[in-house]
């Protein structure tokens, strides 16, 4: 139990002993909030626990807490983060992105069962699209991964992006460090699709996958070229049948592009492989050009500091975050955007006055 949970005890315990009569002194209300208090502490440390020791119902459990928008569970889930964080970061983070119809579903389970073969535990956060009317999600990726959702060493888990800049949900990087917590080697992190703010993907993991198919100079019509320096590698997928030749011509293509572009990461050469899923070929060289990297990027030192990095983003974009939820939660702000929307669609007042006169008042 950490020092936060046992202070938290240790002062629930402390207010009983001072009231005269023990637990006769308190009235029934106290006493309820009390054992409920008490009972939240022992349920974590236990959730805590069997979640560390490999339990992936617990781990489920912990990351529906996570994702969870109730204010009691929100209090939880960070007490059993704080609980956590010691036993995290030891795992490789992996973002793989790519144009629908890629096949990143398919990679990743044979990706995935390729590493679990080898003795690696894998944890998969595939994350649906969303409904921009209603909010729903398909959350079919357990579907569409069946062998690897049914071995032991692999957890998959699909979440819904929920219009998430991105294509990413907002709590992926806490259920990340749920499962580095749990003890998984391995996070893939599937991504909704190529788009505009794939940086922000970029910007929670170590290295960063883009799945493309044959034709170089098709795909790049599709593709801006912020994304293609992004990627730490390029996986040319479906190089098999009668697509082999046209796969590794693309592959080629590929490279000469990557010779000309920036760097995703200081002191790594971005490279471009064949791979086919179906036919499991590929796969093992996508791994070793993922632990070159590791060896060569933690070489230079810059590891750390990119994770660093990452982690300061993390905590700055939480406060952007906070503060425009704090503002649209208020009720007499939101009284107030209302009144000068009003305003500013009769032409009464220009937007920058409508919002410099909101901050004003």
């Amino acid at each position: 139990m950490n020092n936060e949970l046992k202070s938290t005890k240790e002062s629930a315990l402390f207010v009983m002993d001072g009231v005269k009569g023990g637990h006769d002194g308190m009235n029934v209300s106290s006493k309820k909030k009390f054992r409920k208090k008490n009972q939240e502490e022992l349920d974590l440390v236990k959730l805590a626990n069997e979640l560390r020791s490999g339990s992936r119902n617990s781990l489920a459990k912990a990351i529906t807490l996570i994702e969870s928008s109730n204010n009691q569970h929100k209090e939880l889930a960070q007490a059993l983060l704080q609980e956590l964080l010691p036993y995290t970061g030891k795992s490789i983070r992996i973002g793989i992105t790519g144009v629908p119809g890629a096949g990143k579903s398919s990679f990743i389970e044979a990706f995935g069962m390729m590493l679990c073969n080898m003795g690696k535990r894998v944890a998969v956060l595939a994350i649906d699209p969303s409904s921009s009317l209603s909010g729903g999600s398909i959350l079919g990726d357990k579907t569409r991964m069946e062998e690897l959702s049914r071995d032991q060493r692999a957890f998959v888990r699909p979440s819904p992006s929920a219009g998430t800049l991105g294509g990413v949900h907002k709590k992926t990087r806490e259920t990340m460090l749920l499962c580095e917590a749990a003890g998984y080697d391995v996070i893939l992190i599937e991504t909704v699709g190529v788009g505009q703010s794939e940086t922000y993907v970029r910007g929670m993991v170590d290295f960063f996958l883009l799945l493309v198919l044959t034709g170089a100079g098709d795909e790049l019509q599709g593709m801006k070229k912020g994304i293609m320096e992004l990627a730490d590698g390029i996986v040319v997928h479906k190089c098999d049948g009668d697509n082999v030749r046209n796969a590794k011509r693309t592959v080629r293509e590929y490279k000469q592009i990557l010779h000309f572009l920036q760097p995703a990461t200081p002191g790594w050469m971005s490279k471009a492989l064949p791979v086919s899923s179906l036919e499991k070929v590929g796969l093992d060289e996508v791994w070793k050009m993922i632990c070159d990297f590791e060896q060569t990027i933690k070489a230079s030192n810059y590891w750390e500091q990119r994770r660093n990095g990452q982690t300061r983003d993390w905590y700055h974009s939480m406060i952007t975050d906070f503060l425009i939820d704090s503002f649209f939660n208020n009720p007499e702000k939101k009284t107030q955007v209302k009144v000068i929307e009003s305003a500013i669609l009769q032409g009464e007042l220009t937007v920058t006055q409508g919002v410099n006169k909101l901050f004003r008042e």
